[in-house]
C-alpha cells in the first residue's frame, strides 16, 4: 500500500520565495489544476510542466491511522469530463525537489487573478518517520509555523476555500504561531 507520510509548513509569501525557487538548481516547477470530486477521498488533477500536460486520478483514504493514496493517468477527455463534477476546485503553483529521503513541494495557491493568497511547504518523509527533517535552509526565513500532523485545516481540500485560507493566515500572522 502506497502509505502517505507529510508534514506541513505554512510560509509567508513576501513576493521574492518564488524567485528564489526558481532560481535553485534542481528545482522543478509545475502548475496544477485540482478538483475534489462528491465522493470522499476522489480528486483530479492536471499537471503542467515544460509545455506537457498530465492528468491523474487520487483516491486517498485514511485507514488505521494511515493514509493510503493510490494514483493513476486519466485521459484529458475525461479529466475534462470528471471536471464538470468537481465540488471543490483549486489551482496552485508547486516548486519541487528530493533531498535525500525527502522530498519537499512548495505550493503557492492562487486566485483566478493569478495572486498568491496561501503559501504552504510539505514534506513527504518515509513511512516510519514521525518527525519531519529541519525546513530547507532557503524556507526558513519564510516559516509562520509547523502544521499539526493530521489538522484537517491545512488540507488542500480546505485551503481551497480561499476565505477558509485568508481567515487561518491572518488568525497564524495575529497569534504569531500555528495552533
Amino acid at each position: 500500500m502506497p502509505i502517505e507520510n507529510e508534514r506541513k509548513f505554512v510560509l509567508r509569501d513576501d513576493g521574492k520565495l518564488e524567485g528564489l525557487l526558481a532560481a535553485r538548481p534542481g528545482v522543478s516547477r509545475n502548475f496544477l489544476r485540482q478538483a475534489y470530486l462528491d465522493a470522499p477521498g476522489l480528486r483530479i488533477r492536471s499537471i503542467e510542466a515544460d509545455g506537457k500536460i498530465d492528468h491523474l486520478f487520487t483516491y486517498k483514504r485514511m485507514i488505521d491511522g494511515q493514509v493510503v493514496e493510490i494514483e493513476t493517468g486519466l485521459s484529458a477527455i475525461d479529466f475534462a469530463r470528471l471536471w464538470t463534477q468537481r465540488i471543490e476546485s483549486l489551482q496552485k503553483v508547486r516548486y519541487s525537489w528530493g533531498e535525500g529521503r525527502f522530498h519537499w513541494d512548495i505550493d503557492f495557491f492562487r486566485r483566478e487573478d493569478g495572486s498568491t493568497y496561501f503559501a504552504m511547504a510539505e514534506v513527504e518523509m518515509p513511512e516510519e518517520d514521525i518527525e519531519p527533517p529541519p525546513l530547507p535552509a532557503c524556507l526558513a526565513g519564510h516559516l509562520l509555523g509547523i502544521a499539526p500532523a493530521g489538522d484537517q485545516r491545512f488540507t488542500s481540500k480546505r485551503i481551497a476555500d480561499q476565505a477558509h485560507a485568508e481567515r487561518l493566515l491572518a488568525d497564524i500572522l495575529q497569534k504569531g504561531r500555528v495552533e
